[in-house]
C-alpha cells in the first residue's frame, strides 16, 4: 500500500475543499471496496477523506411519501430501521442480505452507489423504486445515475449526501447470491407505486438495468404468470466463472416471478 494523507473533516465544505486540493483524493465511506483495492495495489489515492464525521450523514427520515436515507447510513442501520421496515420492507430485507454482519456494519448506502459494483444490491433498489440520488450539487434521478461498469453520473469530487426512495404500494427483492461473497449472481427488484411498475436487475450486466418488457406485462397483470414467455436477451449479459450469460438470463425470469409472488 502506498503512502497517503488521511483526513477527518467535520463539515461537508471541508470535505469538498480537501478533495479539490488533493492530487488524487478519494472519499472514504465504509471502505468495503476502496481499502481492499488499495491493499491489492489497484488504487493509490494521495488523500483519503473519511466522511464518518459529517453531520446528518446517517439520518433516516420520513419525507411525505418518501424515505430519505443519508449516504453514510450503514446497511445494518437501514435493515433495522423501523421506518424502513414499515414503509419499504423490501428495502430493509435487501440491506439485511448484503454481505455478512461485518460488511453490513461498515458498508454504507452512498459508498455502494458511488462504487456501482455490477453485482451490488442497492442499485437494483434505486432503479426498482425510482429513487433520487442527492449530492452536494444537484439531484440525480436513479434512472440517470448508473452509466456502465463502475461508472456513474457523478462528476469528479461530487459527493452523495442522501437518497430518497418513494414508498411503493408493493415491492420485493430476490437474489441468487454467490455463496462466498454474497454478491448477487442475479438480483431482481420489483415494485408498483407512484413511479409506476418497475423491474430492476443487478448482477447480470455491466451495471443495474430495468426490463421494460417485464414492466409492461406486470402493469397489465401483476402475477408471475404474466412473465411467462418473456426473456431478457443474453447477448449483453455477463459470463464469468460463476455463471454464463445464458444462465443469468434464465435466472432473471425465475427471480422476477419469485419477487412478484413475494411483493407486499
Amino acid at each position: 500500500m502506498t503512502p497517503f494523507a488521511f483526513h477527518r473533516p467535520t463539515s461537508q465544505a471541508a470535505a469538498l475543499q480537501l478533495h479539490q486540493a488533493g492530487d488524487d483524493a478519494r472519499y472514504l465511506a465504509g471502505g468495503q471496496s476502496l481499502l481492499p483495492a488499495m491493499k491489492l495495489g489497484l488504487a493509490a489515492p494521495s488523500d483519503l477523506i473519511a466522511l464518518a464525521q459529517l453531520p446528518g450523514g446517517n439520518a433516516i427520515a420520513v419525507d411525505g411519501d418518501r424515505l430519505r436515507i443519508g449516504a453514510m447510513t450503514p446497511h445494518a442501520v437501514v435493515a433495522a430501521s423501523a421506518d424502513v421496515r414499515q414503509r419499504i420492507p423490501a428495502l430493509a430485507a435487501l440491506a439485511d442480505g448484503i454481505g455478512d454482519p461485518a460488511v453490513r456494519t461498515r458498508g454504507t448506502l452512498g459508498g455502494s452507489l458511488a462504487q456501482n459494483d455490477p453485482a451490488a444490491c442497492y442499485p437494483a433498489a434505486v432503479l426498482g423504486l425510482g429513487a433520487t440520488v442527492h449530492t452536494d450539487r444537484r439531484q440525480i434521478a436513479g434512472d440517470d445515475f448508473f452509466k456502465g461498469l463502475y461508472e456513474t453520473a457523478l462528476e469528479p469530487g461530487e459527493l452523495i449526501t442522501a437518497v430518497s426512495f418513494p414508498v411503493p404500494q408493493r415491492a420485493a427483492y430476490v437474489k441468487f447470491k454467490q455463496p462466498a461473497s454474497r454478491f448477487a449472481l442475479v438480483g431482481v427488484f420489483v415494485s408498483q407505486g407512484p413511479q409506476g411498475t418497475r423491474v430492476a436487475v443487478t448482477g447480470a450486466g455491466a451495471c443495474a438495468f430495468r426490463v421494460a418488457a417485464f414492466e409492461a406485462a406486470l402493469a397489465k397483470d401483476w402475477s408471475a404468470q404474466a412473465l411467462a414467455g418473456l426473456a431478457v436477451p443474453a447477448d449483453e449479459l455477463n459470463t464469468d466463472l460463476h455463471a454464463s450469460a445464458g444462465y443469468r438470463a434464465h435466472l432473471i425470469g425465475v427471480l422476477a416471478g419469485r419477487a412478484v409472488n413475494a411483493a407486499r
